[in-house]
């Protein structure tokens, strides 16, 4: 396992440019995936140390790889999913253990050190998305259908199950696990209570019909909450990004020059920075979150469908038709 991070440094929006474009960019093939080029890849995951990134791949291949060591006889195969693997993500205080949710309907529970399933919940339909509340006492896993399950990393069933009535795309958390935002086909982003699913605002004018966050023309598709809570950022089909003042729930802003739905977002550590992925176009804009303004631009030879950026460093992961890189991670530095 790579030693833990150097403590954490912030970069101003002015000397970003400067700063990010001195880094190098470090490729992690692994040639026994199998698949279509970037549609491969479908999931990547930092643990909350930022000491291994996890991917999963349409050919039910989950790896967990050490950043220092990009050769992959340094990674870690785990073996077990009979479909495409969906959605990864580490438990957020506990940095060895890894949930992945595949469309064979299983989601399973890794001890990532000894590549053991220590719990695995079936039947979940063609599950797609999952996020952990914050404690890593429970998660939600969301499938096809339109059901949210929630679930212990300690039972083999899940606790509860909510069915939404609309299209349900992907779901974060607040920070405080109190509240629960999911994203909807008609564009909407719902927010309830966790974890009982209700609506936590109404409107002022109509006592009966819950708030929702309404900032896109199609599909909300993404969303992630800012490191610093001031705001949550929605993603959609119509290649925009919205920034949403968690106070007060106007939005603020929206970055507009992304080509393509809105596949991922993700926030710098500090929350300064704010990038999208898309199976479309060619490369990623990296935006100054305050302003909007974009510093940065990633050069690609395709899409770059899954972004993420390192936990405490600007690192920034993301996925490509030659699998997975990540800017900022260097083997030879000393």
């Amino acid at each position: 396992m790579a030693p833990p991070p150097r403590a954490r440094f912030n970069v101003s929006k002015e000397r970003f440019p400067e700063y990010f474009g001195s880094l190098k960019t470090q490729t992690y093939h692994d040639p026994t995936s199998r698949g279509p080029g970037f549609h491969s890849l479908r999931t990547i995951a930092w643990n909350p140390l930022g000491t291994l990134i996890a991917t999963g791949s349409t050919d039910k291949t989950l790896r967990v790889w050490n950043p220092d060591r990009p050769n992959v006889r340094y990674s870690t195969e785990l073996k077990g999913h009979a479909a495409a693997i969906e959605k990864i993500a580490f438990n957020p205080v506990k940095d060895a253990e890894l949930c992945s949710v595949s469309s064979d309907g299983v989601v399973k529970f890794w001890d990532v050190r000894t590549k053991a399933v220590i719990n695995e919940v079936k039947g979940l339909g063609d599950a797609f998305t999952l996020a952990w509340c914050p404690d890593g006492e429970s998660l939600v896993v969301g499938n096809k259908a339109d059901n949210i399950f929630v679930l212990s990393p300690t039972q083999s069933t899940p606790i509860s199950s909510h069915q939404q009535s609309v299209q349900t795309n992907q779901i974060a958390f607040c920070f405080s696990g109190k509240k629960i935002f999911l994203t909807t086909g008609e564009g909407r982003t719902k927010i309830l209570s966790y974890p009982e699913f209700k609506p936590i605002l109404r409107f002022s004018y109509d006592a009966n019909t819950p708030f929702t966050l309404n900032g896109h023309t199609s599909s909300c598709l993404s969303i992630e909450m800012q490191p610093t809570a001031r705001f949550l950022a929605t993603g959609g089909s119509d290649s925009i990004i919205a920034l949403w003042d968690a106070t007060d729930w106007i939005c603020q802003r929206t970055l507009i020059d992304m080509t393509g739905p809105v596949r991922s977002i993700s926030f710098s550590f500090d929350g300064s920075f704010i990038v999208g992925g898309s199976d479309e176009g060619a490369g990623l804009e990296i935006a100054h979150t305050e302003t909007g303004d974009y510093v940065y631009s990633v050069k690609a030879s395709g899409p770059c469908p899954v972004v993420a950026w390192h936990p405490s460093r600007y690192w920034l992961a993301y996925t490509d038709s030659s699998g997975l890189k990540i800017v900022g991670a260097d083997p030879d530095r000393r």
